[in-house]
């Protein structure tokens, strides 16, 4: 020591105030981000557990399948309604799902303005708004069918009001989250112009939102046409009806055949949406942009380019459809005028909330098995999503070909409904927790794939190549670019498909997918109104903690 002090030297345990080591800066993980990171953990381990206990057994599905071809045996040759009857069926179906969709649409818009953190009037407004969308998403489709068929005479006005009021819920939110995405630049320029609200909105926010609104219509109206099939088990008009009728009556070979029609129907309306998408948001590119008028002269005789053909030919193509599907419906519109005097003989019913026969044990016990099933089938999705997904991704796929298969594939998922493949796997394993889950799980790879695509397609590009251009591999780039970027949209993606499949796992134990779905059935047909206010009640309360736990880890992990 005395040696390096006389050397001019200092021992390296002596640092002095202010050097490099002591100014040093330290990364504090803030307490919030671990809670954060072990409530994820948790989670995830509660997910590994309902996997354990689901009862799944590829082994037990093999030997189950005598089960099936015996049962297959005694169905026979499958067959289908009559040519005239099929294709009524299938308008009204698919004209049903447009006017809920429309009809939930355009109520969207105003719960959208007001949920929106840059157009909302006030936080008072914003809280009334987002209620509004959390609300209907948690009510299933199913429970408003129940309360409409009991206050609207039989017919299709039952089917478009549920439709339409639970889709409000998905539709505002991503509504709003596309406002709160726009440039603000137009919309404050109107303003310091001296423009209205109204203006702001139609010329400032309407002309950037409306490709990507667009899209959220017609991807809900997919998730729509599928949940269909199960409405028909409360009455609602179309294929799901005559399917469960069929079901019912033992007529297996008719109700497997209205199945296949429906499974045919869902993946043809895929195709057109996925179309219609892509046309509206790649439109123009190719050549640049539409052309922009230099005259009022030119302004007033714009030239008929082909890109101006198809969209007029679109236009005058939905138009038709929109009234096609009115008009098909056959809508008893004086039933919006006596309904009213129906409403407090019906409200009594439902309230107040009671289980009835059933003890409380029993009905909280079934709730958490349809916790279990959300959960399970939500981590099964997503370890294959990541799979499948990383694939359709154009940035990711080793070639286009792979990347066209995965989205076809994705596609194709998307087109099967969970209620028929739920059917179809209780008929091979029998009733429970496992054709339920299986079912959800096929069910989320198609949305959460296809949001995983999207995703790492719109990661940005430096980080990639960058580590291209040091030679690195495919699969390096993927995993220390890609993948890293697209993690927060990953655990969002996450969350919104739990949050579905709460309700999802709802609707499958109508059709013996376990759970409370069995519970609300059985109230439902046998009027006990009061338990289906319970059941909701605790759907209404789950569904508002995973929205809860959802933005606390967006916000957290941002």
């Amino acid at each position: 020591m005395t040696a390096l002090l006389a050397s001019g030297q200092r021992p390296a345990e002596a640092s002095p105030p202010g050097s490099i080591a002591e100014r040093a800066p330290r990364r504090i993980v803030s307490p919030e981000r671990v809670a954060a990171a072990l409530t994820l953990v948790a989670i995830v381990g509660m997910a590994v557990v309902a996997v354990a206990q689901s009862g799944i057994s590829i082994t037990g599905m093999v030997e189950s399948w005598d089960n099936a071809e015996r049962f297959f045996a005694r169905v026979g040759p499958i067959t289908f309604p009559e040519p005239a009857e099929l294709a009524y069926l299938t308008a009204l179906t698919v004209g049903l799902v447009l006017c809920g969709t429309l009809l939930a649409a355009v109520i969207s818009v105003p719960v959208a303005y007001l949920s929106a953190a840059n157009t909302t009037p006030g936080p008072g407004w914003r809280a009334f708004g987002r209620f509004v969308g959390v609300f209907t998403r948690a009510v299933p489709d199913v429970v408003l069918a129940m309360v409409f068929v009991l206050m609207f005479s039989l017919g299709t006005l039952p089917g478009i009001l549920a439709i339409g009021i639970h889709s409000i819920g998905m539709i505002s939110k991503l509504f709003a989250d596309a406002i709160e995405q726009i440039d603000e630049g137009p919309r404050l320029a109107i303003r310091a112009a001296g423009g209205s609200r109204w203006q702001e909105f139609t010329s400032g926010i309407l002309p950037q939102v409306l490709p990507s609104w667009v899209a959220t219509v017609l991807h809900r109206n997919d998730i729509n046409l599928r949940g269909s099939v199960v409405l028909g088990y409360v009455g609602v008009a179309g294929l799901g009806l005559e399917m469960s009728f069929a079901f019912k009556s033992l007529n297996y070979s008719l109700g497997i055949g209205i199945a296949i029609v429906m499974f045919a129907l869902c993946v043809a309306m895929e195709v057109v949406s996925s179309a219609v998408r892509k046309a509206m948001l790649t439109g123009g590119r190719a050549s640049g942009g539409p052309l922009r008028a230099t005259t009022p002269d030119a302004a007033l005789r714009r030239p008929w380019t082909a890109s101006r053909v198809r969209s007029t030919a679109w236009g005058w193509i939905a138009a038709a459809v929109v009234v096609g599907s009115i008009l098909i419906c056959d809508i008893q519109w004086g039933d919006l005028v006596t309904v009213w005097a129906k409403m407090p003989a019906v409200a009594v019913q439902f309230w107040p909330p009671s289980f009835g026969n059933y003890d409380a044990a029993t009905m909280f016990g079934a709730m958490g098995q349809t916790i279990g099933i959300a959960l399970a089938a939500t981590l099964l999705a997503l370890v294959v999503s990541v799979v499948v997904g990383s694939l359709a991704a154009r940035n990711v796929a080793p070639n286009g070909t792979v990347r066209t298969s995965m989205r076809f594939l994705l596609v194709v998922i998307r087109g099967v409904p969970e209620v028929i493949l739920a059917i179809v796997l209780i008929v091979i394993t029998g009733l429970g927790a496992q054709a339920g889950t299986l079912a959800l799980a096929f069910g989320g790879i198609g949305l959460a794939g296809k949001l995983i695509a999207d995703s790492f397609e719109e990661v940005k590009a430096g980080p990639e190549r960058a580590l291209a251009a040091t030679g690195a591999s495919r699969t390096q780039v993927y995993a220390s670019a890609t993948l890293p970027q697209g993690t927060p949209a990953l655990l969002g993606h996450g969350f919104y498909l739990l949050d579905t499949n709460v309700r999802a796992a709802t609707i499958l134990g109508i059709v013996g997918g376990g759970g409370i779905g069995y519970y609300l059935l059985n109230a439902g047909q046998g009027s006990n109104y009061q338990a289906v206010t319970a059941i909701v009640l605790m759907l209404l309360v789950t569904v508002l903690v995973v929205e809860g736990v959802a933005m606390w880890m967006r916000r957290v992990f941002r």
